[in-house]
């Protein structure tokens, strides 16, 4: 089934070294929209410069990505091990750029740094200098997670997502609103009386959603879904139904079909608003 939700563009922003992480986040994405989306009324949506980039000329690359893709984004999530990127015009390396625009943007920004076991002869030693320079700024400006294994890293970050989420005022606002929206737009209840409600309630069981009014020498009934709603032949008693009966031509909810006042049928709008009445 189709719902409104408000949709979030989540920026992964790491170096080459940190694949499998990047996958990690995404499916960590993914199962949070499988539990929440439907009630929370929100949609998480994973992107990254190899997914949602597109080739084009006349600016620096890490400019081209910054305007397609990261000054969209609400919601970036930057990982390291031993590489920090290829260095830009102003920044350590591009996903440092990324981040520390995304920062000044005032939108949120969730760290991590990996401390899991790598030969020191397969690594750049420059690039593991100039991350640990960076990491010791992120020190002193904010808080950062460590993790020592993919396992690891993939329970953390679920735990700090739901946190995010649900303590953030970016998402907080957004969801409040949006469910805001969803109540106001929701059909407001017809005021019926509780006779109405039952007849309506009734109609909607009958295999036709059709009710028969009918007169006779002996009294009046009033029937639907195989029965006779009004329960005497005293007049008070079938005063009060036919009554119904008019509350809800009166409201749309039944249309009268039969020339001679007999024959009516539940109409679109009845039906929804049997389906909402709860008796």
């Amino acid at each position: 089934m189709s719902y409104c939700a408000n949709v979030f563009n989540v920026m992964i922003a790491s170096p080459g070294d940190v694949a499998s992480e990047r996958s990690i986040i995404r499916d960590v994405v993914y199962e949070w929209n499988a539990v929440h989306s439907s009630q929370r009324k929100t949609v998480l949506l994973p992107i990254g410069w190899e997914s949602h980039s597109s080739p084009e000329m006349g600016a620096a690359p890490q400019s081209i990505i910054n305007n397609q893709i990261l000054e969209k984004c609400d919601l970036l999530v930057g990982v390291f091990w031993t590489r920090i990127g290829t260095a830009t015009d102003d920044f350590a390396s591009g996903t440092v750029e990324e981040i520390e625009k995304h920062v000044e943007s005032g939108k949120p920004a969730m760290l991590y740094f990996s401390s899991q076991p790598v030969a020191m002869d397969t690594v750049d030693l420059e690039q593991v200098a100039r991350l640990r320079a960076f990491k010791e700024s992120c020190r002193k400006r904010g808080l950062y997670e460590s993790y020592d294994s993919h396992s690891d890293f993939k329970e953390k970050f679920y735990r700090h997502l739901q946190l995010k989420l649900n303590q953030h005022p970016l998402f907080k606002v957004a969801e409040d609103e949006m469910i805001s929206e969803v109540t106001e737009s929701k059909t407001p209840l017809p005021n019926l009386s509780g006779e109405a409600r039952v007849l309506l309630k009734e109609a909607r069981q009958d295999p036709h959603g059709t009710i028969l009014h009918v007169r006779y020498i002996g009294g009046t009934d009033i029937q639907t879904n195989g029965k006779n709603v009004i329960p005497s032949n005293e007049r008070r008693e079938i005063a009060k139904w036919e009554q119904a009966l008019e509350e809800l031509t009166v409201q749309g909810l039944v249309v009268a079909r039969g020339h001679k006042g007999e024959v009516f049928e539940l109409s679109n709008f009845g039906y929804q608003i049997a389906d909402m009445i709860a008796l």
